[in-house]
């Protein structure tokens, strides 16, 4: 035998009453407990709180409820049965508006009277759930649990009395269960039973709390001894998280009581809590399943589960918070303390979710939920007033505006490193933690964090220990020019390779370029980002900014692929919200030394990635073992490099064939330079990677400090247009090629190349290089660097490679990204 419980928005609407009825039957059940229609308790407590107020909506409210069950009765229940089924509720709902009018009249709404203004919902609902099933030729019976569910006068949230219930159960459903239904003496049929409300043994009504009809339904199967108890809902069974905030959530098919009972208390919201108290008493299992698919099985709950692939079974979260903390001197050592404050707190009715204090006995905090704060606090305030008067302890502390995470699972127990993945994911992500909490058991772990970051830390936590195999970021990607849309085109190519092959996820959630902007917590396809850009609004940098922030998302990355000026001017505000940035942007670490402090400072000493391996040497790794030499203790004894794509390309194909002006215009048009090439052979694009690298030695130069030999004159930077610039440079040839002679006639080719000095010097400038010099041999684009440092003094350390082009540059910038990823970010 089994107790059958559907929840409101199980029986929300004829279609799910007729779903009902199919599976009762299918199962061959005969005990259904039912909740009112979904929204009815909502508008029957507002009925109640208007007419104690006078309001002027109550006869609105109980039309509209009239409506409602008569529009369900007629279209379940038949015309024979209708009538009946019509009368009681017209005596319902006269029962109702009087005892509304008593209300109003007093202008008090006690709880007692709540509880009975609440009853008539499963009331109503119970008889017509009945009168379906006999419409539909099954025998059945609507029974009113006031009549078996004996409770104390706790109204609100009633305790059940459980010899005199299962007492009364026993005598009134025995019936149902027996096999014969064809005793005349007996009972027939299917009991349809109303959940959520009992009565006192004087019997005055009373409800079981909000969620209250899975505990009948608990209570009805240890007084019956059922074989199971199921708890029919809107949703497949207990997920591994909020499927709400944790889109990859995913069923949990077993658990045990204990699991069960941490889940339900930190959120879980699937199942009523006290449901599991009387099954677990007698060793029932309790299974919680979705009636609108049947073939789901659901989760079974019972007092052994298989062990999980997981060491953690699930993880919830209870929103509301208040941490309340008390502390002093006059708490240590003192016997008695922690006794006194929980004694004084469930005296006064508060319940405490929370407790963690600190081995010094200095403090204790504890968590409660937010209607419970003021009390607490009165409470603590009066228990302590001597010693908070004498200076001993402190006036309670309060932080609101939190929430409590909980990771769950009895595979838990033992097992190093739990905490440490849940702390680790918290903190890759910025994620302040407030209290923290751990049973003996070992059956939870618990942290009190800030609101607004539940999201986040849910996805995060489930991410670590349920999908750790795959890593995910989210990006928003600020440019989609040459770099921007090259590096959009490889991502959409890679992503399935990336999953399939890396366990890497990489999701596009933000885009803006000069005009638009684009974002999406669903997601943007990287294919079609020019109709996401189209279908966006005007762009607004700080909006696109701020809501990247709001939306909190775990592994995000902002990755500017602009050139701009001012979005480095977002930086500090973007690492500070713990998302990481990926740039080739170099203004903000070649701008003031300070900004460039900062951002790498505050990155370095919390964890945050900043990656900007691409302002120097576009896809060649210069940065990375920069920094290495560096923190390994190696001293930097010189850097010489060549830097330009552009200027190498000029001067690598500089042989005599070709003019210089020529080298520069087939340079333009290979996309070697920008549309202006002035903005490549002014050298400041090479002076700003000059000033990351002497900058990232150790050395805190501002772009001032750096010595450029010009190589072109004032007049060709002074023409009003690129033409006009060309015919100034023409008039250059001939100096040029006197110059590459020159060279030549030394076995030398000319080089243009940065030095940084160990003595804080750096200078970009032209160099004849010999046939020894290892920047004799470039080609093409290529750049160069070479590190002389202690450790490499008589060879320098060499990184060569194509140092422009979109694709070396957005390649390097998805290599970084995808870094971020592999590192958990």
């Amino acid at each position: 035998m089994k107790i059958m419980k559907f929840g409101g928005t199980s029986v929300g609407s004829p279609e799910s009453v007729r779903r009902l009825v199919a599976l009762v039957e299918a199962e061959g059940e005969r005990i259904v407990v039912v909740s009112a229609f979904s929204g009815v308790t909502d508008s029957l407590i507002r009925s109640a709180r208007q007419a104690e107020a006078g309001g002027d909506k109550v006869a609105e409210l109980i039309s509209a409820l009239k409506k409602r069950h008569s529009d369900m009765a007629q279209a379940l229940v038949l015309t024979p049965i209708l009538p009946g089924t019509l009368v009681f509720l017209e005596a319902c709902f006269r029962e109702l508006e009087g005892l509304l009018l008593g209300i109003g009249l007093l202008h008090e709404l006690t709880p007692r009277a709540l509880d009975l203004v609440m009853s008539f919902g499963e009331r109503m609902s119970a008889r017509i759930i009945a009168d379906a099933f006999v419409s539909m030729g099954k025998p059945a019976r609507a029974v009113d649990a006031r009549r078996i569910i004996r409770t104390d006068d706790v109204f609100g949230s009633a305790h059940f009395l459980e010899p005199e219930t299962f007492e009364a159960v026993k005598a009134e459903l025995a019936a149902a269960t027996s096999a014969d239904l064809t005793t005349p003496a007996e009972p027939k049929g299917i009991c349809v039973v109303t959940g959520f409300i009992g009565s006192t043994l004087e019997g005055v009504t009373t409800t079981l709390g909000r969620g209250g009809s899975d505990f009948t339904a608990g209570i009805l199967g240890a007084a019956l001894g059922a074989d199971e108890i199921q708890i029919c809902t809107d949703v497949d069974g207990i997920m591994t998280a909020d499927p709400r905030l944790v889109p990859e959530a995913f069923l949990i098919e077993e658990l045990s009581y204990e699991e069960a009972l941490e889940l339900t208390h930190f959120g879980a919201k699937v199942l009523h809590p006290p449901t599991l108290r009387p099954a677990m008493a007698k060793g029932i299992p309790v299974r919680i399943r979705n009636p609108a698919k049947p073939e789901c099985p659901g989760s079974r709950i019972g007092a052994t589960a298989a062990p999980g692939a997981k060491p953690v079974r699930g993880i919830a979260s209870i929103q509301g918070i208040v941490l309340v903390r008390i502390q002093g001197p006059g708490l240590i050592g003192v016997k008695g303390t922690a006794g006194r404050l929980f004694a004084c707190l469930a005296a006064s009715g508060v319940n405490v979710i929370l407790i963690s204090q600190a081995s010094s006995e200095h403090s204790i905090c504890f968590a409660v939920r937010r209607e419970d704060s003021v009390q607490a606090m009165h409470a603590l305030r009066r228990e302590f007033s001597l010693e908070i008067g004498a200076g001993l302890v402190e006036s309670p502390h309060v932080e609101d505006d939190l929430c409590v995470v909980a990771a769950v699972g009895e595979r838990m127990r033992h097992k190093p490193g739990i905490s440490g993945k849940l702390f680790g994911a918290l903190g890759r992500n910025g994620i302040n933690i407030m209290a923290i909490a751990q049973g003996s058991s070992e059956l939870n772990i618990s942290v009190v964090i800030a609101s607004q970051d539940e999201a986040k830390a849910l996805e995060a936590v489930h991410t670590a220990f349920f999908l750790s195999e795959i890593r995910s970021v989210k990006i928003f990607l600020a440019g989609t020019g040459l770099i921007g849309g090259t590096l959009l085109a490889q991502l959409s190519a890679q992503r399935s390779t990336l999953l399939a092959r890396h366990s890497i996820r990489i999701d596009l959630s933000g885009l803006v370029n000069r005009h638009r902007m684009a974002i999406s917590e669903s997601g943007i396809d990287p294919a079609k980002w020019r109709d996401a850009l189209a279908g966006g609004e005007p762009n607004d940098m700080s909006a696109f900014v701020a809501r990247m922030k709001s939306m909190n998302l775990p592994g995000t990355i902002f990755c500017d692929c602009t050139a701009s000026d001012d979005l480095p001017e977002f930086y500090e505000g973007i690492l500070h919200a713990a998302i990481a940035i990926v740039t080739p942007n170099k203004r903000a670490n070649a701008g003031p030394v300070e900004r460039y402090r900062v951002l790498t400072g505050y990155a370095r000493e919390n964890g945050i990635p900043y990656r900007y391996e691409t302002t120097v040497g576009a896809g060649l790794p210069v940065i990375a073992p920069l920094q290495d030499l560096v923190s390994s203790g190696d001293g930097i004894v010189r850097i010489e490099a060549v830097l330009s794509g552009t200027i190498s390309y000029v001067l690598n194909s500089f042989s005599g064939e070709k003019r210089f002006s020529a080298l520069v215009r087939e340079a333009q048009a290979l996309g070697y330079t920008e549309p202006d090439p002035r903005d490549d052979l002014s050298a400041t694009d090479a002076a700003r990677k000059t000033l990351i690298l002497a900058r990232e030695a150790g050395i805190g130069l501002d772009f001032a400090d750096i010595r450029i030999e010009p190589l072109l004159p004032k007049t060709c930077f002074d023409a009003p247009d690129v033409e006009s610039f060309f015919r100034e440079l023409e008039k250059l040839d001939a100096e040029y090629e006197h110059k590459r002679k020159d060279a030549a006639s030394r076995g030398a080719v000319l080089r243009y190349i940065s030095t940084i000095e160990s003595d804080g010097t750096a200078r970009l400038a032209f160099r004849e290089a010999g046939p020894d010099d290892p920047f004799r041999n470039l080609a093409g684009t290529e750049n160069m660097v070479a590190f002389t440092t202690a450790r490499y003094d008589r060879y320098p350390l060499v990184v060569k490679g194509p140092g422009a082009g979109a694709a070396v540059t957005a390649g390097g910038v998805f290599a970084d990204i995808v870094r971020i990823a592999r590192a958990g970010a």
